[in-house]
């Protein structure tokens, strides 16, 4: 499982790490589509936007998907996690989604 850092803070102080699983189960619940409005800008509202649907999707769940709950507590709900870090998350998304398309097309999947 490959693990990627992420700037969370424009100064460079605070980081975080995501693993392949988080931006596996970002995959699995498209957890980023739609969420950016057209203007593009990832802001503090964008964060609690994507809060109150992964809540609202861990509340209307039977069982509780134990991949979510990691994504949760490890990056979305981190002390960190700012509408910078958020930027960054959506980036590191869209490169891992293209490398892994790639992937996939040379394998024939």
């Amino acid at each position: 499982m490959e693990k990627y850092k992420i700037q969370t803070n424009a100064s460079g102080t605070r980081s975080m790490v995501v693993t392949d699983a988080h931006l596996e189960t970002i995959r699995k619940y498209s957890l980023l589509n739609g969420l950016v409005d057209s203007n593009g800008i990832i802001d503090e509202s964008v964060l609690d936007k994507l809060k109150l649907n992964v809540r609202s999707m861990l509340e209307t769940q039977e069982a509780t998907d134990r991949e979510l709950l990691d994504l949760c507590l490890d990056v979305i709900y981190n002390n960190n996690m700012k509408a910078f870090g958020l930027n960054q998350l959506v980036g590191l998304y869209a490169k891992w989604k293209a490398g892994a398309e790639t992937v996939n097309d040379a394998c024939g999947e």
